[in-house]
C-alpha cells in the first residue's frame, strides 16, 4: 500500500500496469484521501477517453470521480490554479510534453499522481510513460490476473490484430496476460500475418 510522504515539497507518483490491473482505482483512492484531508485537488484525463463518461474518470469497477478532459498536457498548467494535488488518468494517451508539465508542477510544490499503461499491446513502452517512470519519486506497478492461465499479468494483449496503438476498448478488444500467455498470443498473431501475406 502506498503511504503519502509527510513533506511540503512537490513530487511525482506514477501508478502503472496492464489493463484491468486497478490503476484508475488506485488513482481514485489516492485522490479521495487527499480530498478527505481538505487538499485542493484537480483531476485531468485525455479528451479522447470517452469509454465510460465524457467528463468523469471511471474505473472498470464503475467507481468514478469528476475530471477535466483536455486535448493537450499544456492545458494542465493553464488550469492548475492553486491545486495542491493533481491527478492524471490514462497518461499514456497524452503528448510527449506531459513529463515537462509534471516537472513544472512538482517544482511548484504540487503532488502529481498519474495512472497509465506502461506498455502498449505489442509490449513496448507507451507514449510519455517511460520518461514519467524514470523521473517519478514514487512508482507503483499494479498487476492484473492473466485471463488465459490465472497467473500474474503485466501485459495487455489485443485480441483483434491491427496496427493502431491508440484504440479505446475493453474486454471485447483487450486481455490482461502474463508474459508466457502474451508471447504465445503474439506468436499466433505473427503466424497469422505471415499466412495472410501469402
Amino acid at each position: 500500500m502506498f503511504i503519502e510522504p509527510r513533506v511540503e515539497k512537490g513530487w511525482i507518483e506514477v501508478i502503472c500496469g496492464s489493463m484491468f490491473s486497478g490503476k484508475t482505482e488506485e488513482l481514485i483512492r489516492r485522490i479521495n484521501r487527499a480530498k478527505i484531508a481538505n487538499q485542493k485537488v484537480l483531476i485531468f484525463k485525455p479528451q479522447i477517453d470517452v469509454r465510460y463518461d465524457e467528463q468523469k474518470v471511471v474505473s472498470h469497477n464503475a467507481n468514478s470521480i469528476d475530471s477535466i478532459p483536455i486535448p493537450h498536457s499544456s492545458k494542465i498548467l493553464e488550469l492548475a490554479g492553486n491545486a495542491e494535488v493533481i491527478g492524471i488518468d490514462e497518461a499514456q494517451f497524452f503528448d510527449l510534453d506531459l513529463p515537462k508539465v509534471c516537472n513544472k508542477l512538482a517544482e511548484k510544490k504540487v503532488r502529481v499522481i498519474l495512472a497509465g499503461l506502461d506498455m502498449d499491446f505489442q509490449g513496448k513502452p507507451f507514449g510519455p510513460m517511460p520518461t514519467l517512470l524514470a523521473m517519478a519519486e514514487y512508482v507503483t506497478k499494479v498487476h492484473a490476473i492473466c485471463m488465459q492461465c490465472g497467473g500474474v499479468a503485466g501485459y495487455t494483449f489485443k485480441k483483434v490484430h491491427n496496427e493502431q496503438t491508440v484504440e479505446l476498448g475493453e474486454k471485447d478488444l483487450y486481455e490482461a496476460r502474463c508474459r508466457t500467455c502474451f508471447n504465445e498470443g503474439m506468436a499466433i498473431i505473427r503466424e497469422q500475418i505471415k499466412m495472410d501475406l501469402r
